[in-house]
């Protein structure tokens, strides 16, 4: 043992002798490479939520503190909230145009400049959660949805799940599909496009001015996630009827999104870094918000919300309505038809082992829940 610690002792003693001398000759040695390599950089990041939803809006607050603290305080992210900087709609222009470094937003907001942009966050009758996470990390999901990104000069990286969301909050019973007619409703993304289809009126409105449009009437209707975040919204005081499941949003996946230049500039290192706070983020947000929702959706019918599932004529017209979408926009649009068929190709084999596996053994542990045996 003394040998060990004597030959331990004779390395680092000639180690620190050889500096010694080269200071002697007037020289300094050579800072260690990992500190070159990792500058000390300072960005911006605005949130397309408000504070006051600290499920999204906390979740860019784990990737700002993730990378921090990996980074050793070398490279810092300030979260600032929606319309702090630019609105919670101008969220991914302010990253391709250089306003801000990063963004944290969902895909789908933006579907209008482009239907493509909707498959980073969900589409009706898409994936659920963990089918998109499997998409996303093994399936090609993000190379495919930054093939596209870039044309923006964005790179984007998951982060974050809202898990399957609720159909929304309504003023009148939802029984045919010809109740959509004529409906008033805010809705996001391209469950909108599929709406209008079907005669509703979509509208979409920033989660902060949801509930001022419902009390005045603005609106008829509206969705924004599931139990938790609407009952912090409080939309149960005006539109009792509370509808699911939300088949436009069997999940909602959440980005960040990098200016590309900002990204390409990044050490590897530090894109490392930002990819596991952005991994650890997106696993975040799923357990918040499943931690969350089954004592916030038992407060909220407490308060008076009537729950109330989709008829299955409503959800047949729906899902109808989508398939013709789809087949539409994939006639004129090869990257969407690209990223598409690569999603519903997963979706497919999902459901295939789904249905043997998770929904047999959740369907039974459920009629255990119901008869009070858990």
């Amino acid at each position: 043992m003394k040998n060990v610690n004597r030959r331990k002792f004779l390395k680092i003693a000639g180690a620190g002798g050889a500096a010694a001398t080269v200071a002697a000759c007037g020289e300094q040695p050579a800072a260690p490479a990992i500190v070159e390599a990792s500058p000390r950089l300072s960005w911006r990041l605005t949130s397309s939520f408000p504070k006051s939803l600290d499920t999204i809006y906390g979740t860019a607050e784990v990737f700002a503190r993730t990378i921090r603290e990996a980074s050793d305080g070398r490279f810092t992210i300030q979260v600032l909230a929606a319309g702090e900087i630019v609105g919670p709609l101008q969220a991914a222009d302010a990253v391709s145009d250089g306003t801000v470094e990063a963004a944290h937003t969902a895909s789908y907001y933006y579907w209008g400049k482009d239907p493509t942009f909707a498959l980073g966050t969900c589409v009706p009758f898409g994936l659920n959660s963990r089918m998109q996470n499997a998409w996303m990390y093994e399936g090609g999901g993000i190379d495919l949805m930054n093939e596209f990104y870039q044309r923006y000069n964005i790179f984007g990286l998951p982060g974050g799940n809202t898990g399957a969301q609720m159909g929304g909050w309504y003023r009148k019973e939802i029984n045919t599909p010809e109740d959509w007619k004529g409906l008033k409703i805010r809705i996001g993304g391209f469950g909108g496009a599929i709406m209008s289809r079907l005669g509703a009126v979509p509208q979409q409105i920033a989660g902060g001015d949801i509930y001022p449009s419902l009390e005045k009437g603005t609106i008829d209707a509206a969705e924004w996630v599931g139990p938790y975040d609407d009952e912090k919204l409080g939309f149960y005081r005006v539109a009792p009827h509370y509808y699911y499941p939300g088949w436009w949003e069997g999940q909602a996946m959440l980005h960040f999104f990098i200016n590309l230049q900002k990204w390409n500039e990044l050490p590897k290192s530090y894109q490392a870094i930002v990819r596991s706070a952005a991994q650890t983020a997106n696993t975040v947000m799923m357990a918040r918000y499943d931690m969350l929702n089954p004592g916030a959706l038992r407060r909220l019918v407490k308060a008076g919300a009537i729950l109330k599932p989709f008829s299955e004529s409503v959800l047949d017209a729906c899902f109808k309505a989508s398939n013709d979408a789809y087949a539409e926009i994939s006639a004129a649009n090869p990257q969407f038809k690209k990223t598409y068929e690569a999603m519903t190709a997963v979706r497919a084999e999902e459901y295939l082992w789904f249905q043997l596996s998770e929904h047999t053994s959740d369907t039974y542990m459920m009629i255990q829940q119901r008869k009070n045996a858990l």
